[in-house]
């Protein structure tokens, strides 16, 4: 059991700033996942955690260790890789047992260790075959084992999902939070999955470009995105934007956006008054945005055609044209609706986001 902190850690390779001013806290035993998209500097940050990079600038603690200078193996973590990284001429138990018979463990207490792990794992009955005869889940599930046996104050996975297919990731997902359920311990966990990182995590630390966007739990980053990229980077179908300006008509203020005008209610922009006659960004989830007459806010409906309807069950995302140029995406509880329908639509005024088109910062 640990807590990390990063203090002030940064990432180059010559000229190229790989991590900028990484200042992060993770508590003990919270399940912490890292995401962001590829090349965002999320590995690189997990690697010179567990010692495998070196760092730049700046301190790593594990508790209150400064591990800069120390080696992988000093550090007290056990990493699974995206790619299994299992011993092909081993069996399932050695490979599992390896690195204890390094550390040159007991043998009862290794038999002890590795019966305890095979038990959560369910991998009892393929201690005995050889990695080329299990499946990718199943080497996965012994790539965890062999962290687990090691009884590591931090765990840290890299995107250790990506090679499985689609159904195989879902059962792995709850295999890895029943997991932490039974552990307790600290979890780092990197992934470029939006959906892996929303469902798994405690703490979500977004990065993006070598820089932290947001940390926050999984609904705080949902609801209340600190800037643009996060907004459409967490939930799925991604929020819509609109860019317009703020205008006021008598007590009523609207986002003017080519011919349309959006009415948006004072309590959803408290900050209007200084944003009268300025461009801003509307954002608005697809699941806000109301077709329902029987919901829609009908004084300050807009109309728009049905361009896409994208059928997923008793869902559907129906992609609504604005304008010439801007189509909004909405999810409804299958309205059956055809393309090319004209057909009104208003917003789930508690739920609009609003964003500086400079900063692209959170303004309400």
């Amino acid at each position: 059991m640990a807590e990390v902190k990063f203090i002030n850690v940064t990432k180059s390779y010559g000229e190229n700033v790989i991590l900028k001013n990484i200042n992060l806290e993770i508590k003990d035993g919270e399940f912490a996942v890292i995401v962001g998209p590829s090349g965002c500097g999320k590995t690189t940050l997990l690697r010179m955690l567990a010692g495998l990079e070196e760092i730049t600038g700046g301190e790593i603690y594990i508790n209150s260790t400064k591990v800069n200078d120390l080696p992988p193996s000093k550090r007290e973590i056990a990493m699974v890789f995206q790619d299994y990284a299992l011993y092909p001429h081993m069996t399932v138990k050695e490979n599992m047992s390896f690195a204890l018979k390094l550390k040159k463990l007991d043998k009862n207490e290794i038999e002890k260790r590795v019966t305890e792990a095979a038990n959560i794992l369910q991998l009892n009955h393929l201690l005995n075959r050889m990695p080329k005869q299990l499946s990718g889940g199943q080497r996965q599930r012994v790539a965890i084992g062999r962290a687990i046996v090691r009884h590591p104050k931090v765990f840290l996975f890299d995107e250790p999902l990506s090679n499985l297919d689609a159904k195989l990731r879902e059962e792995m997902r709850i295999e890895l939070l029943k997991l932490y359920q039974k552990l307790s311990t600290t979890m780092i966990y990197v992934t470029h999955d939006q959906i892996e990182a929303m469902t798994l995590a405690s703490k979500i630390i977004i990065m993006n470009k070598g820089v932290i966007q947001q940390i926050g739990t999984p609904i705080e980053v949902y609801s209340k995105p600190q800037n643009i990229f996060v907004a459409s980077f967490i939930g799925t179908p991604t929020m819509n934007f609109i860019k317009g300006k703020i205008i006021a008509e008598g007590d009523k203020i609207y986002l003017e956006f080519e011919k349309n005008k959006f009415f948006i209610p004072a309590f959803s922009f408290t900050d209007y008054q200084n944003y009268i006659n300025k461009e801003v960004i509307i954002g608005i989830r697809p699941d806000d945005i109301i077709l329902d007459e029987s919901k829609m806010d009908k004084e300050n409906a807009n109309k728009a055609k049905v361009d896409v309807v994208e059928l997923l069950g008793a869902r559907e995302n129906i992609y609504l044209k604005i304008s010439e140029t801007k189509n909004i995406c909405a999810t409804t509880n299958s309205l059956k609706i055809p393309p090319q329908t004209e057909i009104k639509f208003s917003f789930n005024y508690l739920n609009l986001h609003i964003f500086d088109p400079e900063t692209e910062k959170r303004i309400n």
